[in-house]
């Protein structure tokens, strides 16, 4: 249970907000309270936080029983003080909204038996403000704890009355929110919570310890003072909670590396690659201080990692389209393949990886000049290893339709920059390239259907045929000739039917 005191109005609207972040499809919150406890007040905050919209009308629905809004959230506002019997609250599309929505009930005695995962909300006059007692149990109620908690972590940052609203989520379960306050530049609420690490997958080791996954916000903090002592546009943090995976960040923008039909702009991508060539000429240090006494060690992408995630390929993309798991004679071929491949690159040239170089990760500031154009987020995964994966990462941007000559376009831009500084192989860096590139879109293949079936995220399937064309150009570079064959027998490449 969740005690606060509403000392007024604004906390009550305040609090509205805090719960619109929590909200999911499927949640239920019941607000109890008499007349004039704050329900309304509460329930039209939350409405409008959700709509992003400060001014939405949002009449009360005391007449027309349920009013629907179609938000972020869809959410369905049901007042049930006029409803004569318990029957009737599914007549008015109760639970059937909860499908792809969210319900919002005043006066759910009325209602007879909610939902057990029902997230109670109690309103009580309290002085000259109200108190308000929050119970529940489940996902959505551990949802809206955590986000009370980011309010009390705003608080503490002197950032208390700001207004939130939802930003941008990502395929892992890392939030971002803007937070907006008078007379100050907006900033993002990073909501990082402690990764959960899963069952053991191999040698008693979970998959995100043998990949190399960043476990808390602390790798965040790690990388990104690592980044911004090198004058690279990382955002500033102003305030951090390592313990509860909160940052307080610089907001950088919302201008990407596309054109506003989703087109990539070549001049960008080619400024990205000189950003990596300016990188990969650096020597970085794999241990940086997040707090004190505390510190990042930038792990390496070993074999372990490059395999495990090859695999992924194995693990979830090959059932999905052949309908079986693989064999095991076909699994000891892909870790023979895989591994002759790998074997090539063993001395290749190391390097701060940053691993999700691809086009959401960068923010475009055409007012600034030089590198600083280029904000840098999303970086929390990054490894010591192969310059190369950074550079197959951007010019074959997994979610943009990158064709052949800007491709070439892209690598020959760090080639270039790469060049003028003396000493750079080229053709080492192109075999690096082509196994780097086919190492990171099998695992793309992998993640993006584990993403549908594990998680329930489809929307990533519609890139499938696009890093499949990827694969088949990076496939003919002859050092991959073995997983080439490989691929062709598994069916891997195969357009389905």
């Amino acid at each position: 249970m969740v005690e606060r005191f509403l000392g007024d109005e604004a906390a009550t609207m305040r609090l509205g907000e805090d719960l619109a972040m929590a909200l999911r499809p499927g949640d239920v919150l019941a607000l109890h309270g008499d007349l004039g406890a704050g329900k309304s007040t509460l329930a039209r905050a939350l409405i409008r936080a959700l709509a992003d919209d400060g001014a939405l009308d949002v009449p009360s629905p005391t007449f027309t029983l349920v009013q629907s809004y179609d938000t972020r959230v869809p959410v369905h506002h049901f007042d049930l003080y006029r409803l004569s019997s318990a029957d009737e609250l599914e007549e008015l599309g109760f639970p059937d909204v909860l499908k792809d929505g969210a319900a919002l009930i005043e006066w759910p005695e009325r209602a007879g038996r909610l939902p057990d995962t029902t997230i109670t909300v109690e309103l009580v006059h309290q002085d000259e403000g109200r108190s308000v007692r929050i119970l529940g149990e489940g996902a959505g109620y551990e949802r809206v704890v955590r986000s009370l908690a980011m309010r009390d972590f705003l608080d503490n940052s002197g950032w208390g009355a700001a207004r939130r609203r939802h930003f941008i989520g990502d395929a892992s379960a890392r939030s971002y929110e803007i937070v907006s306050l008078a007379d100050q530049a907006p900033r993002v609420l990073m909501n990082s919570p402690r990764l959960v690490l899963g069952p053991p997958v191999r040698d008693g080791r979970p998959y995100a310890e043998i990949a190399h996954t960043a476990q808390t916000v602390a790798a965040f903090v790690g990388v990104d003072r690592l980044l911004r002592e090198a004058d690279i546009a990382a955002p500033e943090i102003h305030a951090q909670d390592l313990d509860k995976g909160f940052l307080l960040i610089e907001h950088l923008g919302t201008e990407g590396l596309l054109a506003s039909d989703g087109a990539p702009i070549v001049e960008r991508y080619a400024l990205v690659s000189e950003l990596l060539a300016f990188m990969h000429g650096k020597r970085w240090p794999d241990r940086v201080a997040v707090a004190q006494d505390i510190f990042h060690v930038v792990p390496p992408f070993d074999r372990d990692a490059m395999l495990i995630e090859a695999e992924l390929l194995i693990d979830w993309y090959l059932p999905a389209i052949r309908g079986h798991a693989a064999s095991d004679e076909e699994r000891n071929a892909f870790r023979t393949a895989w591994n002759a491949v790998l074997d090539r690159i063993s001395g290749a040239e190391p390097t701060l990886m940053l691993r999700d170089v691809q086009s959401p990760n960068f923010i475009w500031r055409g007012d600034r000049t030089g590198f600083d154009r280029l904000g840098i987020v999303d970086f929390q995964d990054a490894l010591i290893g192969p310059s190369a994966y950074d550079v197959a990462s951007l010019a074959l941007d997994p979610r943009v339709t990158i064709e052949p000559a800007f491709e070439r376009a892209v690598v020959d831009a760090y080639v270039a920059a790469r060049s003028s500084a003396g000493g750079f192989d080229r053709s080492d860096f192109e075999e690096a390239y082509a196994i780097m590139g086919a190492q990171r879109h099998s695992k793309i293949l992998g993640i993006f259907v584990r993403l549908d079936r594990r998680d329930g995220k489809p929307h990533y399937l519609k890139h499938l045929p696009r890093i499949r064309d990827y694969l088949r150009r990076l496939l003919v570079h002859p050092a991959l000739a073995e997983v080439r064959v490989l691929y062709d027998r598994l069916g891997v490449l195969e357009e389905p039917a």
